[in-house]
């Protein structure tokens, strides 16, 4: 989420031999595509046009929330207040049917320099948020959860928030929000573009492939994102000179996909744009992506193009005109919906993964939030708001932080505005929720 217009963030140095072959410690049982198409989610999902599709022929449209893990502590917020199935639970009385589960590529790059061996929580609470505060927490998490112990890891937590969904027919997409471990985003913050501070794009990869493998055992995982909001690098002139384009842009996510789908082919890949996604353009209307001359092509992902999917992110909070709005939404992305547009050389399905506003007062009464509801509904297209939390373990340095735009209140024991809830969200995933 851009908050005023912006957040804050990581990889360290590897081998990116790595990234097609994950050694054997990162390998878990794979469930076969015979038993997903027989049961929920009856994956793997494909893209048909502008559709998403089981493996039934039955459309899928996501609508969900952001739930954050990629903080400095590295799992899911809010599990020191409430239990994973309470969560879970909330979200599904809504009628939402996803979560986006957000993580830090600093997880995995740890687990790589301690030869596979993930860090248990009880360490990350002691170092995201000290030797006080931070063992006070934890306990305050194996209360809520205790069905974890002192030996349970972040990956451990991030597998049974998987599970629960599982069981309670939740999607799961899973996305790369950050590098380096921290709220986001900002433009100095290090993690802004490929080859940033902190964006090492081996580690990255890495990354992207050991999660994409991790995930074969998540029933409820049915795809994936590159990165979020990718943004100008103010922090590095030359990287924002040199390479802050549609062309490196091209080249890198090849990459990316190419690493999630090298590792687990069953998953659609999410791709998102330049100025904090906020436009997709030239991969719709099918232009040159400059300063190169080269063009989306099908080919570029061979094997497995009906994968891609593409998402934007929209902040345009202080819109006083719908119509305006609608359109800015439909030239950034939405176009794609549209084979019967001319200008729509490239069809794919769009969602728009992250949108969200202060929950405080009648906000959700306003133009932009309705507008974007109306819209969504409209277009029969697929949402993630932001966001579930009503508070963080830590952002920008603050600990406990009051989450003013998180769907539930401070201690995630109810919703924040249950006006919202009742008038705005439960109808908005009614009218587009499906599969």
């Amino acid at each position: 989420m851009m908050n005023s217009g912006l957040r804050s963030v990581v990889s360290l140095l590897a081998l990116s031999c790595s990234v097609l072959s994950p050694p054997a410690w990162a390998s878990p049982l794979k469930t076969t595509n015979d038993a997903r198409a027989a049961s929920w989610p009856f994956g793997p999902l494909v893209t048909s046009g502008r559709d998403m599709k089981n493996a039934q022929g039955g459309t899928v449209v996501y609508a969900g929330t952001n739930w954050p893990g990629h903080g400095e502590v590295m799992i899911p917020d809010g599990l020191h207040y409430q239990s994973i199935q309470s969560v879970v639970s909330k979200i599904k009385s809504t009628g939402m049917n996803a979560i986006r589960l957000t993580y830090a590529i600093q997880m995995i790059d740890e687990i790589y320099s301690k030869n596979g061996q993930d860090t248990t929580v009880r360490e990350s609470f002691t170092k995201a948020l000290g030797t006080t505060n931070g063992p006070r927490v934890y306990s305050q998490f194996l209360a809520k959860n205790p069905s974890f112990n002192d030996s349970t890891t972040r990956l451990q937590v991030f597998d049974a928030v998987a599970a629960e969904c599982a069981k309670q027919h939740i999607y799961v997409h899973l996305d790369n929000h950050m590098s380096k471990a921290a709220w986001c985003c900002s433009t100095g913050d290090g993690n802004s573009w490929f080859g940033d501070t902190y964006y090492n794009v081996d580690n990255w990869t890495r990354g992207l492939s050991y999660m994409a493998n991790h995930g074969k055992s998540w029933t409820a995982l049915t795809s994936m994102s590159l990165r979020n909001e990718l943004r100008r690098p103010d922090n590095n002139p030359t990287l924002n000179s040199q390479s802050y384009n549609w062309r490196d842009w091209y080249t890198n996510i090849k990459k990316g996909t190419s690493a999630i789908n090298s590792a687990n082919p069953d998953l659609l890949i999410f791709l998102s744009g330049l100025d904090f996604d906020t436009y997709m353009t030239p991969v719709v209307q099918g232009t040159a992506f400059t300063p190169g001359s080269t063009k989306y092509s099908a080919a570029d992902f061979s094997g497995y193009a009906n994968k891609i999917v593409l998402e934007i992110h929209n902040y345009q909070n202080s819109a006083n005109n719908c119509d305006s709005l609608k359109s800015s939404l439909y030239n950034s992305g939405f176009q794609a919906l549209h084979a019967e547009d001319s200008k729509a050389v490239n069809v794919f399905p769009v969602l728009l993964t992250e949108f969200g506003f202060d929950m405080r007062g009648n906000t959700w009464q306003g133009t932009y939030t309705t507008c974007i509801a109306s819209y969504l509904a409209e277009q029969k297209a697929g949402w993630f708001i932001w966001v579930v939390s009503g508070s963080y373990y830590i952002r920008s340095g603050t600990q406990d932080y009051e989450e003013t735009w998180g769907l539930l209140n401070h201690d995630w024991s109810d919703w924040r505005s249950p006006a919202y809830i009742e008038g705005g969200l439960k109808p908005l995933a009614k009218a587009t929720a499906q599969g």
